[in-house]
């Protein structure tokens, strides 16, 4: 099923500090860096009763000081059910993200690599990462615990134009799946095609470590970046929506 496929490729891509399993579900803590560090994922089924392990899983997040965040996949079987006792309970619902794959098919001849992409260190790719996203490298320390622990095969990549950073994305290869993370485009070098150039240089990259898929997920309010990726031939595998403890 490629559903679970890239699903587990997605969180070993982006891996928790901390992480446990309980009856199925997968919490993971990163001190609050990002959602998907942060919550909890009902990955297989259960046996204990759902209302009981919900009173848990609060108690373990409220030890944390983090809120209770669950991230639900629309492709499992036990998410409706879950999904609904949520919320009765009162959480939110925000934030769905449709998660897009593309088959990599091996091209007859493979292009020359882009001479504007270079593979940098995580320390330069990081603070590259905090220059184009205008925020202090400081608040990164999680993020860069996160990009240490990535087990599968990691691409920093950066393009540059006239030497000068403008795009830079994370790529990580699992086996023969390519995911893409933090795809960003300087403020000031939007509009210009740079994001697209990237993607299109990473997915390269990809088929020369012969790659067959590649995955990416993306919020469905973006719909910049929805149109962009359709263009360059994903389309949406599934999605996945978090709940929120008010």
């Amino acid at each position: 099923m490629l559903e679970r496929r890239i699903e587990e490729a997605a969180l070993n891509s982006w891996p928790a500090l901390q992480q446990m399993h309980y009856d199925g579900w997968l919490l993971r803590f990163a001190r609050g860096y990002t959602k998907r560090a942060n919550s909890i994922t009902p990955l297989y089924s259960s046996l204990l009763p759902l209302t009981g392990k919900v009173d848990t899983c609060e108690y373990f997040y409220k030890e944390k000081k983090l809120p209770t965040i669950f991230r639900l996949p629309s492709f499992l079987e036990t998410v409706p059910e879950l999904d609904q006792l949520l919320e009765q309970r009162g959480y939110r619902q925000m934030s769905r993200t449709l998660v897009l794959t593309a088959e990599l098919a091996p091209e007859a001849e493979m292009p020359d690599p882009d001479p504007h992409l270079s593979k940098a260190s995580l320390t330069t790719w990081l603070s590259i990462f905090s220059q184009l996203s205008q925020s202090p490298i400081e608040k990164h320390q999680p993020h860069q615990e996160i990009l240490e622990r990535i087990v599968a095969r990691p691409l920093f990549a950066v393009l540059r134009i006239n030497r000068m950073p403008v795009a830079c994305g994370l790529g990580v290869l699992e086996n023969n799946i390519f995911g893409m993370f933090d795809v960003l485009t300087a403020p000031d070098q939007r509009k210009k095609g740079y994001g697209t150039q990237l993607v299109r240089s990473m997915l390269d990259w990809a088929r020369q470590q012969s790659a067959t898929y590649a995955y990416l997920q993306v919020e469905a309010a973006n719909q910049d970046a929805l149109a962009v990726y359709k263009h360059l031939g994903f389309q949406e595998l599934y999605h996945y929506w978090y709940r929120v403890r008010p």
